[in-house]
Parts: structure tokens; C-alpha cells; sequence
């Protein structure tokens, strides 16, 4: 297929151009103005739209928080186990829940899924594309990274069992990291001999990808006092981290560029619901992003409906944000922020041909997505 006369941002340039993209085997192959057709090829007049990367959200439980379900029926937390590591959110992921085709229709392709923010551990984030109809053949990556808590959140579905303070949130993180680390070098002391290796602990196996840098942890922190103990012990540990909400990170924002965690930020477009959202605003992303921070824009989905990832991306430049730093926000910087830049996020030559077509700036809430296309095929509009 060839995209022909649009205007392209790459999401690696500031600059829109005039060109054609190519696109054959599902990737882009080239992008370049004058391009020709191959005989037989499809041709896509782009003239009067704008051509985007497929957008990424770096946090959300689409599919897992179902559509119209009622939280009896919310598959993203596991309510019985504080710490719950061994858990992977693609158990629960319904390809066939109504969101997905409402969040690819908003011009989202990749989303960073898992369990949300009840448990100390609640298991890993994977990230998938928003077309298909088995997990399996959705997934790009699984998994991302490992999902902790802290603040009230923890606190409140925890107080009768023994989690009734920040400290006590720390403190059970700390135990299962230590406990982990401890199972891990008696098992590669043990080497290939059976009976010296520690008994079989599931919860233990997960957190080794964490342990070994395979994977970050993935902390959910909105107040500045979570924030930095979330950087604490990421350091204690030696360990990869990355800041998930971060509500008042533009409260500390040299404490949170000095860290070199990434931050995705949101959701903001909603009621501040609980005391440590006092201090939500749309200002947060761009006071992180001119300190010198990897910055995502997140919808928390559902918390924000997921089609709506590209409007809070315009809030934020409502609020001061650069218009290139917000774009970034949804497209190249969560795809790194999930580990997927090699294959989402920008539009490059050898990745992934998912693409938005407007009708003008998607970040303007009445601008119209004209087509979506994943993998190079067409899969709305």
C-alpha cells in the first residue's frame, strides 16, 4: 500500500513534511516524497490529511476493566493477596470487549495493559496491540514490567490485613524484593544441582526479571513524599523503575529528572477523588518534560476512556506544554517507556506499519480520525 501526499509527523522531527509513505509486509518501507506505486498496489490519497504514528498509552487496564461490566466484574486486581507478583494481566485481557474497538476508532494502536494499583505487587503490565481477536496474537511484548503501589490505594483495600500506613507499603515491597534476592542466589549457587535449590516459589520467579533488570517496576505514586520513597528503593535495590501517575511530580521535578525514571503522567482529565490528587493538573507534564524527564501522557483507562488519550494530550498543551513534546508524549516516548520503540511509536522505515489519518490536530476535541491502520491494515474508518 502507498499513502500518497500526506502531511507526515514522524514524531522524531518537530516538522510535518509532504510525502508518501510506503508500506508492504505490515512495516513502512519508505518515506519519501514522489514515491510510485508498484503495479497493483494500492493507493491511499492523503492530500487533505494529516498522518500520524499509531498513538501509545504507556498505562492502562483497557479489556481488563470491562466495558459496561460493573466492578464486580473488574479482572484487574486481585483483592486477596497484598502481594501478588506472580499474577500477568494478559490472563485477563478480553480481546472482545467493546473498549478496544472504541480506543483503536480514537487513532490508539499500542497500549501498555495490567493490573492496577490495589496491591504492594499486582503482577505485570504486557503491551498490546488494539486489533485481533486472541491476546496471543495481540501482544508485542509481555511482559513490560512489574506492577507496585504506593499511597492510599494499598491502604484502603489493605487497612484490616496489615497495611494501614505508607511505611507498611514500603516495608512489604522491601520484604518481597529481599525475598526474592535471597531466592535467586541460592538458586544460582545451586547451579544445575536439583536438591540444593530453594522449593519452588512462583511469586519469588516473578520478581527475578526485576531483579536482573529485565523488566521495570512500575510504580504507581501520585504524592511527592510517594514519589521519592518509589526512588528510594529503586536505588536500594539496584533495580529499573518507572513513575506511574506522578501527580506532583512537577512539585519535585529536578528530584524526578535526577532519577532518570520515566514518568507517565495522568490521568488528569478527571474529579480529584482522594487527597493525594489535590495537586492534579495539566501543567505537570510539560513542567516534567522542559526538566529534562521521559515524559508519557496516560489515560489510566478506564479511568479516561481510552479513545481519548490524544485530547489530553491537547489539554496539556492547552496548559503550556510544547506541542512536540506533547505529541511525543503519546506516540514515541510510552513506546519506550514499554520497551517497544523498535517497532511502535514513529513513523521510521522497519517499524511497524500503524498508522492515524486526521482530518486535522487530533489533540482538537473535534477533529476527525479518518482511518486507523494496524500492521498495515486498515482497521477503522
Amino acid at each position: 500500500m502507498l499513502i500518497q501526499n500526506g502531511t507526515v509527523y514522524t514524531a522524531v522531527t518537530p516538522d510535518p513534511l509532504r510525502a508518501d509513505v510506503s508500506i508492504e509486509n505490515g512495516r513502512i518501507k519508505a518515506i519519501a516524497p514522489g514515491l510510485s506505486p508498484a503495479p497493483g498496489e494500492e493507493v491511499v490519497d492523503a492530500s487533505d490529511l494529516r498522518v500520524y504514528p499509531g498513538f501509545v498509552d504507556a498505562h492502562s487496564h483497557l479489556a481488563l476493566d470491562g466495558y459496561g461490566m460493573g466492578y464486580d466484574s473488574i479482572d484487574y486486581n486481585e483483592m486477596g493477596d497484598i502481594v501478588s507478583p506472580q499474577l500477568r494481566g494478559i490472563d485477563s485481557f478480553n480481546p472482545q470487549d467493546r473498549s478496544i474497538e472504541m480506543a483503536r476508532r480514537g487513532g490508539v494502536t499500542t497500549v501498555g495493559v495490567g493490573p492496577g494499583s490495589a496491591n504492594v505487587l499486582g503482577g505485570t503490565f504486557f503491551a498490546v496491540k488494539t486489533f485481533g481477536s486472541c491476546v496471543d496474537d495481540m501482544v508485542l511484548r509481555d511482559p513490560v514490567a512489574m506492577k507496585c503501589a504506593f499511597g492510599e490505594n494499598p491502604k484502603r483495600c489493605y487497612r484490616d490485613k496489615g497495611n494501614s500506613a505508607r511505611m507498611s507499603t514500603a516495608a512489604k515491597l522491601r520484604e518481597a524484593l529481599f525475598a526474592a534476592r535471597d531466592y535467586l542466589e541460592r538458586k544460582e549457587a545451586a547451579g544445575d544441582d536439583v536438591q540444593k535449590r530453594p522449593k519452588f516459589d512462583l511469586k519469588m520467579e516473578a520478581l527475578i526479571p526485576v531483579l536482573k533488570g529485565e523488566i521495570p517496576l512500575k510504580a504507581h505514586a501520585h504524592r511527592a513524599d510517594d514519589i521519592c520513597t518509589a526512588i528510594r528503593i529503586a536505588r536500594e535495590f539496584g533495580v529499573k523503575m518507572t513513575l506511574e501517575h506522578c501527580t506532583e511530580g512537577h512539585l519535585i521535578a529536578d528530584i524526578v529528572a535526577r532519577s532518570g525514571c520515566p514518568v507517565a503522567v495522568g490521568p488528569t482529565l478527571t474529579h480529584a477523588s482522594k487527597l493525594e490528587l489535590a495537586n492534579k493538573s495539566f501543567d505537570t507534564p510539560g513542567v516534567l518534560a522542559r526538566a529534562g524527564c521521559q515524559v508519557s501522557i496516560i489515560t489510566d483507562s478506564s479511568v479516561i476512556p481510552q479513545q481519548y488519550l490524544s485530547l489530553c494530550a491537547g489539554l496539556a498543551v492547552k496548559a503550556g506544554m510544547d506541542p512536540f513534546a506533547a505529541l511525543q508524549a503519546i506516540t514515541i516516548n510510552p513506546a519506550r517507556h514499554l520497551g517497544v520503540a523498535d517497532r511502535v511509536g514513529s513513523l521510521e522505515a522497519g517499524k511497524d506499519a500503524d498508522l492515524v489519518l486526521t482530518q486535522g490536530d487530533p489533540m482538537v476535541s473535534d477533529t476527525k480520525v479518518a482511518a486507523v491502520y494496524i500492521n498495515g491494515r486498515q482497521a477503522a474508518g
